[in-house]
């Protein structure tokens, strides 16, 4: 069953690449889509781990995967950081004009 714990990792990871790929193309509403399934699989991958626990080499394979969701994770941040600052101000009272 501990195979099935890392597929969760690899399921977590396919979805923050798409989470990356919306953002690369600015489809927001995608982004929050795929930020979801991130979401759900944490959640059973959270409830899942208490049962079992991965094997030595799929803990090293854990830390790659994780790696490269970080790595999405802080890519995604930099794409969106101009689109919430637009809504920031959109809730100042200062709206902008999105192109």
């Amino acid at each position: 069953m501990s195979t099935m714990l890392i597929d969760y990792y690899k399921a977590i990871e396919n979805s923050s690449l798409k989470m990356l790929e919306a953002a690369q193309s600015k489809n927001w509403d995608e982004v929050v889509r795929y930020e979801g399934a991130c979401a759900v699989l944490i959640e059973q991958l959270r409830f899942k781990s208490q049962e079992y626990e991965l094997l030595p080499e799929q803990r090293k394979e854990k830390t790659v995967i994780m790696q490269r969701i970080l790595r999405n994770d802080a890519q995604i941040r930099c794409l969106a950081e101009p689109w919430l600052m637009q809504v920031e101000h959109m809730f100042d009272g200062n709206p902008q004009m999105v192109h």
